[in-house]
């Protein structure tokens, strides 16, 4: 079945508002004849500035987490009531930096996907091996653990607001992309997996992204494989002369 392309912006802990708008705004006038679901994702502290500037337009607003819980006393956190009030449409969560960096587990994973999809979000859930998970031959058994684990108690009727980006951890700003082939079978494998917990249905429509040293020269090849179905973007998200033809990949 021929499912929809989405690209994604994470815009990572860059720009100030000023530099956030300029980039918003390039954004909507380049790709507004875009054909593809397109995202950006910048900085708690932009997301009012960029919310002003894509709204009504053809690209969601995205945050790049949100804390596992409603409420409270959780200084430094950043709730999802706040971000639905900022007009947020999409969270990703698990990023490898939220997992490797901030020691993020399955579980606080989990609890956070559980939380943004009951209260309307939808969900980038990112997935992805070390390098010496790879060279250890285990990158398939940790993205099935990933995946498992990370929609755990996740509804079957929910499932059309949750994409999956696959992030080779190994891949992510060191300029080594996984081949196109690589990528294609553990995107494979990942639906695969979908498809053990939900059915064979629900894995044809979900959404893979790659994620992995995305950039304007690679894009079109990991996009013409079977199982890839967009890219979360990092770097190249940054400027829009490499954004763009990310998105408009012909």
């Amino acid at each position: 079945m021929s499912r929809p392309y989405y690209i994604a912006g994470n815009w990572k802990m860059h720009k100030t508002r000023a530099e956030a708008a300029e980039l918003a705004k390039a954004l909507v006038s380049q790709l507004k004849d875009g054909k593809h679901k397109y995202l950006a994702a910048p900085s708690f502290t932009l997301i009012e500035t960029v919310a002003a500037i894509v709204k009504g337009t053809n690209i969601r607003l995205g945050a790049q987490d949100c804390a596992p819980e409603t409420e409270g006393a959780h200084t430094g956190e950043v709730s999802v009531l706040q971000l639905k009030d900022l007009g947020v449409q999409t969270i990703i969560l698990g990023h490898s930096e939220r997992r490797h960096i901030y020691k993020e587990d399955d579980a606080l994973i989990n609890k956070k996907v559980k939380l943004a999809l009951q209260h309307g979000f939808e969900v980038i859930l990112c997935v992805g091996e070390l390098l010496e998970e790879r060279e250890a031959g285990k990158a398939e058994a940790v993205c099935e653990t990933q995946t498992v684990k990370g929609l755990e108690g996740v509804a079957a009727k929910d499932l059309d607001r949750v994409v999956i980006a696959y992030e080779p951890v190994w891949a992510i700003g060191t300029g080594k992309t996984a081949t196109p082939e690589d990528a294609d079978a553990i995107h494979a494998f990942i639906r695969k997996v979908v498809g053990k917990l939900y059915g064979q249905e629900e894995a044809d429509k979900i959404l893979i992204q790659y994620g992995g040293s995305v950039k304007p020269d690679n894009a079109a090849q990991l996009m013409a494989k079977e199982n890839i179905d967009g890219a979360l973007v990092g770097g190249a998200a940054l400027k829009a002369d490499s954004f763009v033809p990310i998105a408009k990949f012909a």
